[in-house]
């Protein structure tokens, strides 16, 4: 048996379902709980049950996107990890990144032929350490950080506009990632046949500018014509365009 097969057999399926289905009991406590609250405070259980239903239509196509991400890790790394990683603390822009580093590393790729023992212990470690941070932060940190809410009142509305430090560093790593793999991609099809050539793959390049103009026109009917509801959506819809041009110009090659 392959280590593939491995990765997608009863026992990892066992001990990654069983996770995703404690914290999801977790959830399922909080949800009571809270309902439960708001009628205490005489909320009333229609208004309640409104939230609950619109809550769960607005987060359906948002999810996709981690279906997305589901799908395209489960041919290298099988169903049950990905699930696992994704469902309970990992990230889509985090996950397929830095499992591609961790390979990399190794001298390998996320295909299932090259997956090895190795390969796969050294990407699942370096998935769970990298992540783990933020949980070790927040428990040290959260505390403190809070207590700057509490006197948000006397802060003035023109320094309330300006954007933080935490907002500018991650404009700033996605920018940096966008400009480090659009590079790539350039570079991949500039001098793939030799310098120059330009007789690489240009598909990559293509996705992401169909990508791009989806997100871009989301983000103009977001801002102004006010369609705030669409912002759930422009990630999941982006990646299904991007993706659907690719289909498509394979198609026709």
């Amino acid at each position: 048996m392959s280590v593939f097969d491995l990765l997608n057999s009863a026992p990892v399926y066992v001990v990654c379902g069983s996770i995703i289905g404690f914290v999801a009991l977790i959830c399922i406590i909080f949800i009571v709980r809270a309902y439960r609250a708001g009628l205490a405070i005489g909320m009333e259980r229609a208004k309640l049950n409104r939230v609950i239903s619109s809550c769960i239509a607005f987060s359906v196509v948002p999810s996709i996107g981690i279906l997305l991400g589901v799908i395209a890790l489960s041919g290298s790394l099988g169903i049950p990890w990905p699930w696992l990683r994704l469902s309970v603390i990992g990230a889509l822009h985090y996950e397929t990144q830095v499992a591609e580093a961790a390979a990399e590393q190794l001298g390998a790729s996320l295909n299932p032929s090259e997956m090895t023992a190795q390969v796969f212990s050294t990407v699942a470690l370096l998935m769970s350490l990298c992540i783990v941070w933020e949980i070790i932060l927040s428990a040290l940190f959260n505390k403190s950080y809070l207590k700057k809410f509490k006197t948000g009142n006397s802060v003035s509305l023109e320094k309330k506009s300006k954007s933080g430090f935490a907002d500018t560093a991650m404009a700033s790593m996605f920018i940096g990632l966008i400009s480090a793999y659009t590079g790539s991609y350039v570079g991949q099809f500039v001098s793939s046949g030799g310098l120059f050539s330009f007789k690489g793959d240009w598909i990559p390049l293509i996705v992401v500018t169909v990508s791009a103009l989806t997100m871009c026109l989301f983000t103009w009917l977001e801002k102004s014509k006010k369609q705030a509801w669409l912002e759930g959506f422009s990630v999941a819809i982006s990646m299904f365009a991007g993706m659907t041009a690719a289909v498509i110009i394979g198609l026709f090659r």
